[in-house]
């Protein structure tokens, strides 16, 4: 395909995109082959077409929409729909953390279309607080590990097997909060804010089997299998965020559905971005150590950082079919994860990390912060406020934050503290 007819059909992108509320088919795409080379990460404010966006009202009605289009088709996937109908089914409160906050479990059922996978939440909220702000995060594990309490339901499906007290792949008592030095729950409702989270597996399974969670539900009439543009794990996960993100919504009486968080871990923190991205309902992102295929650029010759093949090698089943198309041909993708985060402005986003994770490549994180920083100029903001890298340690608590620890690959209670800090800034 020559430069004009990329043009015309960036143009026609939009158009389309627009005129079908979104939905398009894998036809308005051209193929891998035929997109135009880029070694250096494309200007997030410059068309498909080669038009240079220069205002708030065309980023939001043509840039955004093409990019969304482009990001579901070329590497997520396409996200599933709202469901038509779906029922949320609330337990009684209990006290819970020595009696300083109020626990709920939450059952999300979607009706329309019915889907064999209900999504469990657990909803911890400060004890006497009006609509605090509430973070939503994605266990790996289950919700019965965020805490020492036996009414949480365990799962009753697949479960890794390193997770604590799983026994043939199922969840057993003897894993009840064994991650709550991961979750935190009670510095979190110390400081004022809620916590709902819910099971990874609930949604999808963490297995190359893509057949096992919602996605099927979502089929075209007479589709068998998963083609080359449907949701990968990733995008799958990250509508089960907009599904809690929903329940909050219609739950003004137990936290404030302005004042929604979402965060993750690794894998977990990729699906945060992507949440956030696409659902504007969502007031901050927290991406956690989030690397290749989340915070980090696709385009990397750091010999430490993970790459797009090792990635899709390793992990077959996150991205959509598509993406693996780019494993050798990265200067391909007409966008790199700065286009992402750039989704999410004029919202505050912090990317944190740790030293001795190179594997998520901070360094590469930081420059695409920078990178992101003219989309929220357009709304008059400032980005990242910082030239260079932080010192070790020290939060850039701009709009687009940047940290950096010294540590591992772990998300522990002093990630929470700068979580919370940064939070405080935009969200009390």
């Amino acid at each position: 395909m020559c430069y004009s007819s990329l043009a015309r059909f960036g143009a026609a992108l939009v158009i389309v995109w627009l005129s079908l509320g979104g939905s398009l088919a894998a036809a308005d795409f051209p193929d891998v082959s035929q997109l135009k080379p880029s070694a250096e990460l494309p200007d997030p404010l410059v068309m498909l077409d080669g038009t240079k966006v220069t205002n708030k009202a065309d980023w939001e009605a043509k840039r955004k929409p093409e990019l969304k289009a482009l990001f579901q088709h070329y590497m997520y996937g396409r996200m599933p729909p709202k469901p038509a109908r779906q029922e949320f089914r609330v337990s009684e409160p209990r006290d819970c953390l020595a009696g300083k906050a109020v626990l709920r479990d939450v059952t999300i059922v979607p009706i329309e279309p019915r889907t064999e996978h209900p999504i469990h939440v657990v909803l911890i909220t400060p004890k006497g607080a009006k609509s605090p702000p509430v973070f939503v995060g994605m266990n790996f594990c289950g919700n019965h590990a965020l805490l020492d309490d036996p009414k949480i339901p365990l799962p009753t499906g697949w479960v890794r097997s390193s997770c604590d007290g799983a026994v043939n792949e199922r969840a057993t008592d003897a894993g009840r909060g064994s991650q709550k030095d991961t979750w935190n729950a009670d510095l979190i409702v110390s400081r004022g804010y809620a916590l709902a989270s819910f099971y990874s597996g609930d949604v999808d399974p963490d297995t190359p089997d893509m057949t096992d969670g919602i996605g099927p539900a979502f089929y075209k009439p007479g589709q068998t299998q998963q083609v080359d543009d449907d949701a990968g794990t990733i995008a799958l996960w990250a509508w089960g965020f907009h599904r809690v993100v929903d329940y909050l919504v219609d739950s003004p009486q137990l936290v404030d559905p302005k004042r929604i968080a979402v965060v993750g871990h690794s894998r977990n923190g990729k699906t945060a971005l992507l949440a956030g991205a696409m659902d504007e309902r969502i007031a901050l992102v927290i991406p956690h150590q989030a690397g290749c295929g989340g915070t980090a650029p696709s385009r990397t010759q750091d010999p430490k950082a993970e790459s797009v093949q090792r990635i899709n090698t390793s992990f077959p089943h996150w991205f959509c079919g598509n993406f693996k198309k780019f494993n050798e041909k990265t200067d391909l993708l007409p966008f790199d994860q700065h286009c992402l985060v750039a989704l999410c402005a004029p919202r505050p986003v912090l990317y944190s990390n740790a030293q001795e994770d190179q594997w998520a490549n901070p360094s590469g994180q930081f420059e695409l912060l920078r990178a992101a920083s003219p989309v929220y100029a357009l709304y008059g903001v400032e980005g990242l406020a910082a030239d260079a890298r932080p010192d070790i340690g020290k939060l850039t608590k701009s709009r687009l934050g940047y940290f950096i620890r010294d540590g591992k690959h772990s998300m522990i209670r002093p990630d929470w503290e700068v979580f919370l800090e940064f939070a405080d800034a935009y969200l009390k």
